[in-house]
């Protein structure tokens, strides 16, 4: 027995030695162990300022359809906390979960590349961006090196920058694990190199939406939360301010995620996409940027070897029912589907997500689809 216990200690003041030697961002992960939709509690957050609320109506048939059993079974298989299914401006149904409602934050994870996107959209609408073919060691200095010297705006919007990042989710040890727990996102960035062609294969890389929203404090001299607020947030009516997570106090946002806000708010994107780029008669981001960002950049070679159809500029793009549909789309089933067809937006947060694809997509983001479609022909 007494050897059993010194065995025991001596195994455990090895564990906790390691512990302390192994980097910051490791230890931060090895406590959490998962992300999770209410991080923004353990990070440092910039506000992104709302203006004057425009509420969304209720629709004439607000929440009249009731779920069939399997319906219900299959919504809450992922652990929603949030389905919405808006129409022509109004909410046709509405259900939270978990404690969650209409007002609660919730992290938008990999659903923030797309605001990104718009970002970059509305920057070179007001020219300081002159074109997607700029190269991004215009705005990163740290870039103008044999490496990286021509990578382009236009390869990282579609994620063909070639760049060393590791997309990793499993491992404390990775990139994306040092992005969203480390205190210096943007020293990670800068070390990153090009190691094959640009502008040739798509390969998803969330280091990508980073240098993006570098490029953008760079050009226009503000932080993308002060961006967002001036030029998207106040002017669609937004009823609450949001918040984007930091990677240190005063840091720099994690733009590849981390937009925290709530279903009804972020249904405004997919509004936005809805109305070509224009709320009530502003015209937010051009038309022209807009088609380009939620169209295939087919252009690329995808992961499959053939042409890609499934990507734009950091929105993805579903093929289902005759429709050709771009969304957003975050890690844990974050989903912001705008349907033209219907002139209606689907909204679905939550702590899971279909791990089996078809077609490049998540399965449960078809059934959420489906499932919106049902309730707005009824």
């Amino acid at each position: 027995m007494k050897t059993f216990l010194r065995i025991f200690l001596g195994l455990l003041i090895s564990l906790v030695l390691i512990y302390f030697f192994l980097p910051g961002y490791v230890q931060t992960a090895l406590i959490y162990q998962t992300a999770d939709i209410d991080d923004y509690k353990i990070f440092e957050n910039r506000t992104i300022e709302a203006a004057t609320p425009q509420a969304w109506g209720n629709h004439p048939s607000y929440n009249s359809y009731e779920l069939e059993e399997f319906e219900r079974q299959e919504l809450e298989s992922y652990k929603p906390v949030a389905y919405l299914v808006i129409q022509d401006g109004q909410v046709l149904y509405e259900e939270y979960w978990d404690g969650y409602g209409k007002n609660s934050l919730s992290n938008s994870f990999s659903a923030g590349k797309s605001v990104v996107s718009l970002l970059i959209g509305i920057a070179k609408d007001e020219g300081y961006i002159q074109s997607l073919d700029q190269k991004i060691m215009e705005f990163i200095p740290e870039y103008d090196n044999p490496e990286n010297k021509d990578l382009t705006i236009k390869d990282v919007l579609t994620m063909s920058s070639g760049l060393n990042w590791d997309e990793a989710y499993t491992t404390p040890f990775s990139m994306t694990t040092e992005a969203y727990y480390g205190t210096d996102l943007q020293g990670l960035i800068k070390s990153l190199k090009v190691i094959e062609k640009p502008g040739v294969r798509f390969d998803y890389l969330s280091g990508n939406t980073e240098v993006l929203a570098m490029v953008i404090q760079a050009a226009t001299g503000k932080n993308i939360s002060e961006y967002t607020s001036e030029k998207i947030w106040k002017k669609i009516g937004a009823e609450h301010d949001a918040l984007w997570s930091l990677d240190k106090e005063n840091g720099i946002e994690k733009a590849y995620c981390c937009f925290n806000s709530n279903a009804r708010d972020f249904a405004r994107f997919g509004q936005l996409v809805l109305n070509n780029g224009k709320w009530d008669s502003i015209q937010i981001i051009s038309e022209e940027y807009l088609n380009e960002a939620t169209s295939a950049a087919n252009w690329l070679e995808g992961e499959d070897g053939s042409p890609l159809w499934y990507y734009g500029y950091q929105y993805w793009i579903i093929k289902h029912k005759g429709m050709e549909i771009p969304y957003m789309r975050g890690i844990l089933g974050q989903y912001i589907i705008p349907i033209k067809e219907k002139n209606a937006v689907i909204v679905r947060l939550g702590h899971d997500r279909d791990r089996t694809y078809t077609n490049f997509h998540p399965n449960d983001v078809y059934k959420y689809i489906d499932l919106g479609l049902k309730i707005l022909e009824n």
